[in-house]
Parts: C-alpha cells; structure tokens; sequence
C-alpha cells in the first residue's frame, strides 16, 4: 500500500506542479510539503484534506489519502436512492424531466446509467437487449454495433469525443476499469478520424425516417460531499436544428414520450 506521501506526490505529478507551486497554493511552506512527501512528516488530517483540495483529488481518492495517514475516510458513498441523498435524487430528477421532449441522462464516474427522461425511450427500443441489462454503460450504449453505434451517421465524430472526454477523465483521476473500457472501445483505429466542425461537433442520428441532429451539455453539483453525487453528471441534448426540434416535440404530443 502506498505512503500518504507517496500519493500525495503522485497527485501533484498528475497535476503537473512543483512542491512549491503546492506550497503556495496551499499556504505551507515547501519544506513541509517536501517532508510530508519524504515520510518525515506526519500530516493531520486536516493537512491531508488542505493539500488535497489544491490538488483537486476527487472525493474517493482523498479517502485513500486519509486511509494511507492513518484517517478515518471524511466522505460517505451512499446509493442515489439512500433517504440522505432524496433532495440530490429528486434534483436530478427535475432537470432530467424539465429537459422533455428532448433526450437527458445521468451517469456515473465509469459511464453506467443511473436515471433517462422519457425522451430516451425510443431510442433504447432500438437497443439489443443484452446491452440494457444493467448496469447500462453509456460507452457500450453507444459504440457497440448492436446498440446506438447502428443509428449514427457521424460515428467518427462520437467516438472522438467519447475519447478525448475519458481520456482527460483518466489524466485526472485513473481508474482501472474505466481504462479497461476505453482500450476495449476507445483505442484509436485506422480510419477513425473525425471530420471536424465549425461550432462544436453535433451528432446525428438516424431515426424515425430521418436525420436527428444535437448536441450536449453537461451539468454536475458544484459542492457535494458524498462521493455518490461527486461522480455524477447529467448529459442533456439540445436539437441543433428546427427539424430535429419539430421531431422531438411532437413525441409529446403522439404519446411517445
């Protein structure tokens, strides 16, 4: 098991910052940073939760950090349906519902589905039902042929995306199983390469007898102190186009969604 000093400076390597950057960010001196690194030092609690903070360690991560000082873990890791969580749950909810008539989800730090909307719905009916057995990964969802990938005219353009996105995930905070996820749909290929755009790149989908364009936003909370709701987001697609707008709202009223 690795030294709290050894995590610390594997985190600020990750961060790409000197002893003394950390020390001035964190109002320390760099002689205590370095003797903290050393094991030379014995940092508090309260040291360990300040220099983690700096080094914007998640949530789970500044747990083994407190675990390796010889700490009781600060943060807990609820379920999003636990009666402490219901506020956080119900908020979720909300924006996933006020998004209707178009497409918005949840997910968590490995890209498994927690919540949809509605407007999900027709497009999961497309779906092998091998890949909605959950939990239902987002990645999977949308890459692999018998799922999303199928419906896709751009699908050079998603992957790229989904790329760039867990590869920056993974760089600030590595996770085996997310790696394991990106080398089994993400690794580069021949011909993979996007096609660019002008604005931000849209992704159009095929369906309903035609061509589904949107993007998409993502929402997180801005101070949790679970590690649950510290690893959630909600993606949210916007139509990038009237067409695709007329489409989605009129699934309301067909009663499609």
């Amino acid at each position: 098991m690795d030294t709290i000093g050894e995590l610390l400076r594997q985190w600020r390597h990750r961060r790409r910052l000197s002893q003394l950057d950390l020390a001035i960010a964190a109002d320390v001196s760099a002689r205590h940073v370095s003797l903290v690194e050393t094991g030379k030092s014995n940092p508090s609690a309260a040291m360990v939760l300040r220099l983690a903070d700096h080094l914007d360690v998640p949530l789970r991560d500044r747990n083994r950090l407190l675990l390796a000082a010889g700490f009781a873990p600060r943060y807990a890791e609820r379920p999003l349906d636990d009666a402490a969580l219901s506020a956080a749950r119900n908020a979720v909810e909300r924006v996933l519902r006020a998004h209707e008539p178009y497409p918005a989800l949840a997910f968590d730090r490995r890209w498994n589905i927690i919540m949809t909307n509605r407007a999900v719905d027709p497009f999961l009916a497309e779906v092998d039902p091998e890949l909605l057995r959950p939990p239902v990964n987002l990645l999977r969802l949308g890459l692999d042929p018998r799922g999303l990938a199928r419906l896709v005219v751009n699908l050079a353009d998603v992957r790229a995306v989904f790329r760039s996105r867990v590869r920056r995930q993974l760089a600030a905070a590595p996770d085996p199983e997310l790696a394991a996820l990106y080398a089994e749909l993400l690794e580069p290929g021949g011909g993979d390469a996007p096609v660019g755009a002008d604005v931000m790149i849209q992704m159009i989908v095929r369906f309903g007898g035609r061509e589904l364009r949107l993007f998409s936003t993502i929402t997180t909370f801005g101070t949790p102190q679970d590690i649950t709701l510290d690893e959630v987001a909600v993606e949210s697609y916007y139509p990038a186009d009237a067409e695709s707008a007329s489409w989605f709202e009129g699934l309301t009223g067909s009663g499609r969604a």
